[in-house]
């Protein structure tokens, strides 16, 4: 009972102090503080400046500037329309046509972003006025979009496999080849998913206005191919182990320079606002990872992860069941909280009972994303939603309402992926044999 006492009234600090408006960061940093004052007798001011030091001292981190950077400097660049124009015509004949570039499009993206909202809002700016322009319904269009902007989350390179990674002390270039199969799996249900939604519904989805020959098909693919050899650059430096993923980040900021120079997109206005951006989004990362390890630091002494996990334990659940349990907590927690504050905020509780269940942490790291992924587009903290929301000008409660069928392909994803662990870990495995 002391240890639910405990846990309640930490609980009770940190809601009180992000209702109050103060920082996820500096919220985190409250609550270990109060934990260790209070319920140890460790000095916490040597604790604490240790700690940080050693969270914003991390070499793994490195890569997390970079590639948000990244993502900020493809951001105002004609990547999307490009990809737009690339696609058009080798999805003009599948069952709901065009609206399949915001699936393919946002897939093709996320492989270069890492930013589920960059992604949901750099695709979107395209294909949604394309899309409205030619007949196709708003709600579908806008649906695909908020559900397929997820992809940002967990097709590497992911930001917040990044943070994952740091929190768990795992591989984040085995988290980033981990995500790439259930990222592809989870774009072909979307697609599945509007095909089969055109095939009910033929009346709705504009006759194709063109025939394109497949040599126009191919020729108009030459405006995927900078996309195509960035990803293939990033990515493939990773899996043939050229490339750590600090080292693979290093060359898509290299990349995304020359693509930028190359559209002439890169003015010093666009660098320096790319570059302020990144460091921005980066500092309050860091800050809310520097209060996380503080955290997790100030739990450790306090011993409540022990205590819960061997209550959790006691329970005798099977691991399909703890799943289930977390799949729940997750998406109730994602109502209310964004996607890296769920994961920093739970792992110091969570990883000694997923640990004692015999679960994969690169495993339970993609489950994690995906999971993650739901908070996306669940009010009232959507973050697509609110994406969305201002693009669009509807309602966040109507774009919700639009994607709930994605959220439902998501449950079915989650589901798949506990039921068939391999289709996570062949690729890692794959790596660890060519080395």
């Amino acid at each position: 009972m002391e240890d639910f006492a405990l846990f309640g009234i930490l609980l009770v600090v940190l809601f009180a102090l992000l209702g109050s408006g103060v920082w996820i960061g500096l919220s985190l940093l409250g609550v270990a503080m109060v934990a260790m004052v209070f319920f140890t007798t460790r000095p916490a001011g040597d604790a604490m400046a240790t700690t940080i030091w050693g969270a914003s001292s991390s070499w793994t981190l490195t890569a997390l500037p970079l590639f948000i950077w990244m993502g900020e400097i493809l951001f105002r660049t004609r990547l999307s329309e490009d990809m737009f124009r690339g696609l058009a015509p080798w999805v003009g004949r599948l069952p709901g046509r065009l609206l399949h570039t915001n699936v393919v499009g946002c897939a093709i993206f996320a492989a270069i972003s890492g930013s589920s909202a960059a992604t949901c809002a750099t695709i979107g700016k395209i294909t949604l006025p394309e899309l409205k322009a030619r007949g196709y319904p708003d709600a579908l269009a806008v649906g695909t979009l908020a559900g397929s902007g997820t992809l940002g989350l967990l097709i590497p390179p992911s930001i917040i496999l990044i943070v994952y990674g740091v929190a768990a002390e795992v591989s984040i270039a085995k988290l980033f080849i981990a995500g790439f199969l259930p990222g592809i799996m989870l774009a072909a249900l979307f697609s599945g998913y509007v095909a089969a939604w055109a095939l009910l519904n033929p009346g709705k989805v504009p006759q194709e206005s063109a025939r394109y020959t497949l040599r126009e098909k191919l020729y108009a693919s030459r405006h995927l191919i900078p996309a195509m050899l960035l990803i293939a650059v990033v990515l493939g430096s990773i899996y043939t182990g050229v490339a750590t993923a600090t080292e693979s980040a290093a060359l898509g900021v290299v990349g995304a320079l020359v693509l930028s120079l190359a559209q002439g997109a890169l003015t010093r206005r666009n660098f320096v606002e790319a570059l302020m951006g990144a460091t921005r989004l980066s500092c309050m990362i860091a800050l809310i990872l520097a209060g996380a390890q503080f955290l997790t630091l100030a739990m450790g002494f306090t011993g409540l992860p022990r205590h819960l996990a061997e209550w959790i334990d006691g329970l005798k659940l099977s691991p399909y069941m703890l799943i289930f349990a977390l799949t729940l907590f997750y998406i109730l927690l994602g109502c209310f909280l964004d996607g890296i504050s769920m994961v920093v905020l739970t792992m110091a509780v969570l990883l000694p009972t997923v640990q004692t269940a015999g679960i994969d942490l690169i495993w339970f790291g993609i489950f994690v994303v995906m999971v993650v992924e739901m908070a996306q587009i669940t009010p009232p903290v959507g973050f697509n939603l609110f994406v969305l929301q201002g693009m669009t000008g509807r309602q966040v409660t109507w774009v919700a309402v639009q994607a709930l069928p994605l959220f439902a392909l998501m449950c079915v994803a989650v589901a798949l992926v506990t039921l068939f662990p391999q289709i996570v870990s062949f690729l890692p495995d794959q790596m660890m044999v060519r080395r």
